[in-house]
């Protein structure tokens, strides 16, 4: 079992970066594969980027290709969410995600994760 917490978000003008971080506690940290997802209120949560358990893949919704970077630590447990190029539709609570390591490819829906965090807001103003 993982347990999560986020951490990193905050209000950013238009073009600004911010990074997300997700810090991890329990020792099979590097066991899981560790993915983020975004949700606007009112709305569906949405799948952002998720990367293996040893960081060596990942995988990027479209929305996001090119402007956000995943990366993870696993000395230190965390994993990161680099985001440059905000735009206000990037406007949401970013949360968080864990999975046992996945087989042959990665998983991008949130009913495939069993550990979740409380989230963190980001906000970007135009």
């Amino acid at each position: 079992q993982v347990r999560v917490v986020e951490s990193g978000g905050g209000l950013v003008q238009a073009g600004g970066s911010l990074r997300l971080s997700c810090a991890a506690s329990g020792r099979t940290f590097s066991m899981y594969d560790i993915a983020w997802f975004r949700q606007v209120l009112g709305k569906e949560r949405e799948f952002v980027a998720v990367i293996s358990w040893s960081g060596g893949r990942t995988y990027y919704a479209d929305s996001v290709k090119g402007r956000f970077t995943i990366s993870r630590d696993n000395a230190k447990n965390t994993v990161y969410l680099l985001m440059n190029g905000l735009m206000p539709e990037d406007t949401a609570v970013y949360y968080c995600a864990a999975r046992p390591k996945s087989g042959s490819y990665l998983r991008a829906r949130d009913d495939e994760y069993d550990y979740w965090g409380q989230g963190t807001q980001v906000t970007v103003s135009s």
